[in-house]
This record gives structure tokens, C-alpha cells and sequence, in this order.
């Protein structure tokens, strides 16, 4: 039996260092993904084993806790590293050029989380249409209460309203790389480096690093603000979802981590613009990729 790897283990050590290398985060991502394929086979197996008539909370409930907490664990050290530097956050070296076609404030939307939930529900809903025109409990997500469509209904609307208050709060960020202190101080040191032979004085190189930093600051808290949204809704879904339906849920949200992450490597490797080959078990990030029954 292999030995899964510690990516919180391994962070901790790193940033006890003086000063951590820049691809610190970077192998840790490594790390943290190959965790998560190793929750997914486990959520994947209980899935598979799951008998509708039994009681079987006691084997979910400690699983889904276990998967939360590596969420976690995750955002913790993210915000660790964010402290040290932020700015690589939004164009993270170790995500694909297609996962960085999705990104929002430097990770995935919230309300994907939603998406996610509604689609995969419909997925199940079709398999099951049969079960549940005979009035049959698939426990499912296809089988979603009218209580709890009620509680996802008005989880959306109240995180589509704060990543419309973050998405404003980001945007006058991005329009700040245009404001007066700033475009003064370019002017002020392109200047210099016309009539002073490429040379900028310290006290101007001084007034850049504060400017630099003040907003380097300020996209720091941002993600933070970002990243505690996407951390409190995921745990909120979970918690509106029956133990077996979460299950379904966090193996439908490591699928799509996992198999997005894989494309876009496996896109930029190639360097080609073709379309992706399906249907093969032939992976190029060497994970095992176990079979789910819906």
C-alpha cells in the first residue's frame, strides 16, 4: 500500500525556512492534488459500496470531514504563501494556460460550486428517471428535497451578490494601476532614466517599492476575501446535502479539479491547440482514475 503523501507536513517545514523558494508552493499544489486523487478512489469506494437501505453515516460522515479538512488545509497554506507573495497568485506557475482561463481573483468562481451541484444532479436525475417515476429513493443527487433546492437556491443568490461585491472591489484594484500617485512616479522615474543615464536615486526607488507594496497589500486581503468565499461555500453545500450526496458532490468536484488540471498540462506539453482526446485511461499526470458508478 503506497504511502500517501503530506502536503500540509511539508509546507509547515518549508515555510519555517528562512527564505522559501518561489517553487515551495508549487510543489506543495503537486503534493495536495496527489492527496486529493487519493480521497476521490476512497470517495469513489464508499459511493460504489453504498447500500440505499443501510445506515451507513458512520463510514461517510468521518470521509467527507477528512476531504473537508484537506480544503483546509489547502487554504491555510495558501494564505501562508499569499502573505510571503501574493502577486504570483493570480497567474499561478503551477496551473495550466486553461485553468487560468477560469480563474477568478486567483482560484475558481464560488458559484461554480453551484454549477457543479446543479449539473451533476441532472446527470443522476436522468439515470434514475425510472426509480424515481415508481416513487423510488435514489438518495442521489438526483433526488434532491424541495427544502434543500430551496436552501441551494438561495446559497446562489446570496454568493452570486458577494462575488459581485469582490469582482467591484477587484476591479477598482486593476483600475488603480492607473491613478495619479502612479502615473506621476512613472513619469517622475522614465524621466530619470532619460537624463540620468538609466539611473533612478534611491529616494525614488524607495517611493516605487512603497507604492508597489501598499498595492500588493491590498490584492493580498482581496484574495483572502476570495478564497474564504470559495472555502465557505463549498462546506455550506455540503452541509445542505445528506452525507451520501455529499459524497457524490466532493467526487464530482475532484473529477473536474483533477481531469481540468491534467487537459491544460497535457495542452501546454504539446503546445498545440487540438482538441482533447477522450476516453482513455492513459493520463499524463500518472494518476489512477477510478470508476464511479452514477
Amino acid at each position: 500500500m503506497s504511502v500517501r503523501p503530506n502536503s500540509a507536513a511539508f509546507m509547515a517545514q518549508a515555510m519555517n525556512a528562512d527564505n522559501p523558494h518561489r517553487e515551495t508552493f508549487h510543489k506543495f499544489f503537486e503534493c495536495w492534488i496527489c492527496e486529493q486523487n487519493s480521497y476521490l478512489e476512497e470517495l469513489v469506494s464508499v459511493a460504489n459500496n453504498h447500500n440505499p437501505t443501510e445506515n451507513d453515516d458512520a463510514v461517510l460522515i468521518p470521509l467527507i470531514e477528512r476531504v473537508v479538512r484537506h480544503y483546509e488545509q489547502y487554504y491555510q497554506a495558501k494564505s501562508n504563501w499569499e502573505k510571503r507573495d501574493a502577486i504570483s497568485m493570480f497567474s499561478p506557475a503551477w496551473r495550466s494556460k486553461l485553468e487560468d482561463a477560469f480563474l477568478w481573483i486567483g482560484g475558481w468562481r464560488p458559484t461554480l460550486a453551484i454549477h457543479l451541484l446543479y449539473s451533476k444532479s441532472g446527470i443522476q436525475l436522468e439515470a434514475k428517471i425510472g426509480d424515481l417515476i415508481r416513487g423510488l429513493k435514489t438518495g442521489d443527487l438526483g433526488d434532491l428535497a424541495p427544502n434543500q433546492m430551496n436552501r441551494i437556491d438561495e446559497l446562489q443568490k446570496k454568493v452570486i451578490h458577494q462575488e459581485r461585491v469582490l469582482s467591484e472591489k477587484y476591479a477598482k484594484e486593476q483600475e488603480a494601476a492607473a491613478d495619479r500617485s502612479m502615473v506621476e512616479l512613472s513619469n517622475v522615474v522614465s524621466e530619470m532614466i532619460r537624463t540620468e543615464d538609466g539611473e533612478v536615486d534611491s529616494e525614488n526607488e524607495e517611493k516605487v517599492d512603497s507604492m508597489l507594496n501598499s498595492k500588493k497589500d491590498n490584492l493580498e486581503e482581496l484574495l483572502h476575501m476570495a478564497d474564504d468565499l470559495r472555502l465557505e461555500t463549498l462546506k455550506t453545500v455540503i452541509e445542505i446535502l445528506t452525507p451520501i450526496q455529499a459524497v457524490y458532490f466532493l467526487i464530482a468536484a475532484a473529477e473536474l479539479h483533477l481531469r481540468l488540471h491534467e487537459w491544460g498540462k497535457k495542452k501546454d506539453a504539446n503546445g498545440t491547440e487540438n482538441g482533447i482526446a477522450t476516453g482513455t485511461h492513459n493520463h499524463g499526470s500518472g494518476l489512477h482514475v477510478p470508476d464511479v458508478r452514477v
